[in-house]
């Protein structure tokens, strides 16, 4: 009788356990273009969201090559954020296409471009845009989450969207982004202490990869290693930036690990100056695994080199 009793409570158990998972919303998922989207957006997501990312850090985000993995997936996304602003114009609306998920596609109940949350910086003006300028983004910059303040803007718009499809685990989503908006606040603090003796340094960028990031942390661009943006490098033009770096005393160069180093190192030799190859997402290099990491790397970069090149 004893036994019967126990087997009793425990199909009721069971059958119980089985109805809660049975009515348990099941995991939102998320896919991001980029790495960076996909570490701001597990800041406030904990466990709640599965999160995953196409474009890996170490890449061009301009230029991914297109696999069949990526269009898996797509097909299983509720989310797609991607950084908008025709970053991602040669390689991700193919693979939209390709996952048929009417979720995700342009306009969709689940498409989010991240840009329309963030201060966007080099929007053309007063002009046609056309190719002859290189690869201008005819609505802006685009490399928008190296300012900390729009990576503060992303994660609440992660938030947000995660709490209006899991309305039950608002208040843990709410609480994530609490803690982290703290947690980058501090950070800041930290970071601008670090930069107040180098605010208003001129730098030379290979790409223009870091308005935010400068204009964030105090620095001034006076040129650019590419003549024209998505332009390789010409004699004539290097010619010209190393003039201008020796008569303005500018002895730093800011370089993507993706591209060719020969003619920043070329033009630093020249001028008696560095090449700082910083990196412009996270997943850059194996030490960056979070968004706060992908500052406290570039940062230590930077006043390592000014402070050799005092």
């Amino acid at each position: 009788m004893l036994v019967s009793i126990k087997f009793q409570t425990l199909a009721v158990a069971m059958a119980a356990a089985l109805a809660c998972a049975s009515h348990a919303a099941p995991k939102i998922n998320l896919v991001t273009s980029t790495q960076d989207f996909a570490a701001l957006a597990r800041e406030v997501a904990g466990d709640k969201v599965n999160v995953e990312s196409i474009a890996m850090g170490y890449q061009d985000p301009h230029f991914v090559e297109p696999k069949p993995s990526f269009v898996l997936k797509l097909q299983k996304a509720d989310l797609l954020a991607v950084v908008g602003l025709q970053l991602e114009i040669g390689w991700l609306q193919p693979l939209q296409t390709q996952s048929r998920n009417a979720k995700i596609q342009i306009g969709g109940a689940g498409y989010m471009d991240m840009s329309q949350y963030c201060e966007i910086l080099e929007i053309p003006t007063g002009g046609q845009v056309t190719r002859a300028m290189g690869d201008v983004h005819p609505l802006g910059n685009p490399h928008y989450w190296l300012d900390p303040n729009n990576g503060r803007r992303i994660a609440k718009a992660f938030a947000d969207r995660f709490s209006r499809l899991d309305a039950a685990d608002a208040a843990y989503f709410a609480e994530r982004y609490a803690d982290f908006d703290k947690h980058l606040t501090a950070a800041e603090k930290g970071w601008e202490a670090k930069m107040a003796p180098y605010r208003s340094r001129k730098v030379i960028t290979y790409h223009r990869s870091w308005p935010n990031f400068c204009e964030r942390f105090g620095l001034q661009v006076v040129d650019y290693v590419e003549p024209r943006p998505g332009i390789p490098p010409t004699p004539s033009h290097t010619l010209e930036l190393i003039n201008t770096m020796k008569r303005e005393a500018i002895k730093l160069i800011l370089v993507e690990p993706y591209f060719d180093r020969r003619a920043p190192n070329k033009i630093a030799q020249d001028v008696g100056g560095e090449v700082a190859e910083l990196m412009p997402s996270v997943g850059g290099v194996k030490e960056i695994t979070n968004y706060f990491q992908l500052f406290d790397y570039d940062l230590n970069i930077l006043v390592n080199l000014f402070q050799k090149l005092k």
